[in-house]
């Protein structure tokens, strides 16, 4: 189901406001606004979600299902639209398949919560998860702008939609029917619909989603950044394609070894290796400068493993609190929160860094003095590692408190 699932995650902002600017001549300005909007709703439904979810926990199947039918409509809504009004056709179609998608990544993220297994495997379930998560990214991300080359660019989205419908079809039948024969916890109570803001009275909560939350900020700002820091301070925007194949690859190779590493020295401890690792790469990537092309590879290669952890272990070490805190009538509750904190993390850093650049004078696309080229290298590099160093102090300093038995606040 994470192939699937990652079609309609970042390919949906990456692939959607192109194809209306481009094949109906919609203005890009308003198409962004647009997309803003609704990214701030999705984020802000999400606690809902995971409320409803734990509410009604007895028909997750059912929940999934009716998910799924919101993302494959709001899928092929999307890219077969309607011309007599496009924008409001589009805002419609973004609504609702980043609807189903956050209903079903919410119910499939929690079963990995309420799986009865030992918390030695839970970092290898995740691992193969986010991994095919990956893989999904990956093939939406080329595959329009592949077939684009041969069939024109609506053509190629109207195969890429016949093609996900199977797709999508097929990976909830084998999701469902795995799901009869699991083993999964079954929540006896769930709590109230609106209660989801009690879930952060438990002192590690506080303290997990607070460190999660540093680190998606701090993460988000390059991704944020990445297209303009390629284009404009490296000057390589031909070599874009590469660079983020190197990255997301990079990503789903690491999940192995993030594995092993969490199996070894426990998952916390792998998380601080992570971040070790991200500080280290960022350094370097706020050194690099025009025509560092080779350089800024590594950096990719680097950032990908460092992806790899923050994919794989996080969603494993909330899966371990929840079996050990016992309360899996939270669990919906507790992934959504992780969604949340991962969607507003993007908004933030969407709404703070381009902002600041263009109030000291940039300009994407036009040419950087030294004052401007080291201030796109600062917030792109330097501003990243600092927060992934605060988030690294903490988590070494709350090692114990994450890691304690007893999760219980």
């Amino acid at each position: 189901m994470a192939f699937p699932l990652a079609f309609a995650g970042l390919p949906i902002y990456l692939h959607a406001p192109d194809f209306y600017a481009v094949t109906l001549q919609q203005p890009v300005a308003t198409l962004g606004a647009i997309l803003l909007a609704l990214r701030l709703f999705d984020a802000i439904q999400d606690p809902f979600i995971g409320s409803l979810s734990d509410r009604f926990h007895q028909w997750r199947g059912t929940v999934l299902a009716l998910g799924a039918i919101l993302l494959g409509v709001g899928f092929w809504m999307l890219f077969h639209p309607w011309k007599e009004a496009p924008l409001v056709w589009f805002a419609a179609s973004v609504l609702i398949c980043t609807t189903g998608y956050s209903v079903v990544t919410i119910n499939y993220q929690t079963l990995g919560g309420l799986w009865k297994t030992s918390a030695s495997d839970r970092t290898p379930v995740t691992a193969a998860r986010e991994g095919f998560g990956l893989a999904g990214l990956l093939i939406a991300s080329v595959l329009p702008a592949a077939l684009a080359t041969r069939t024109g660019i609506e053509t190629a989205f109207l195969y890429v939609t016949l093609g996900y419908l199977p797709l999508l079809a097929i990976s909830l039948w084998l999701l469902l029917r795995w799901m009869r024969s699991a083993p999964l916890e079954n929540p006896q109570t769930a709590g109230p619909v609106m209660g989801w803001w009690t879930l952060l009275r438990s002192r590690w909560r506080r303290l997990f989603f607070g460190l999660l939350f540093l680190n998606i900020f701090a993460s988000a700002i390059p991704a944020v950044l990445v297209l303009f820091f390629i284009r404009d301070r490296l000057g390589a925007e031909s070599y874009t394609g590469l660079f983020l194949l190197v990255y997301f690859l990079s990503g789903v190779i690491s999940m192995p070894l993030w594995t092993r590493l969490a199996r070894h020295f426990g998952k916390v401890r792998a998380w601080q290796m992570s971040l070790a690792g991200a500080i280290f790469t960022f350094c370097w990537a706020a050194l690099l400068g025009e025509g560092d092309l080779t350089a800024y590879a590594f950096v990719c290669a680097l950032s990908g493993l460092a992806l790899g952890a923050d994919l794989a272990l996080p969603p494993a070490i909330l899966a371990d609190h929840i079996d050990t805190d016992r309360r899996q009538g939270e669990a919906s509750r507790l992934f959504a929160v992780m969604a949340f904190l991962s969607k507003s993390g993007l908004a933030l850093a969407t709404g703070l860094t381009l902002p600041l650049l263009g109030l000291f004078g940039y300009q994407p696309g036009t040419a950087l003095t030294a004052q401007l080229g080291f201030l796109l290298s600062l917030t792109y590099a330097g501003v990243p590692c600092l927060i992934k160093l605060c988030a690294l102090l903490c988590l070494i300093a709350f090692e114990k408190d994450l890691t304690q038995e007893k999760t219980a606040g």
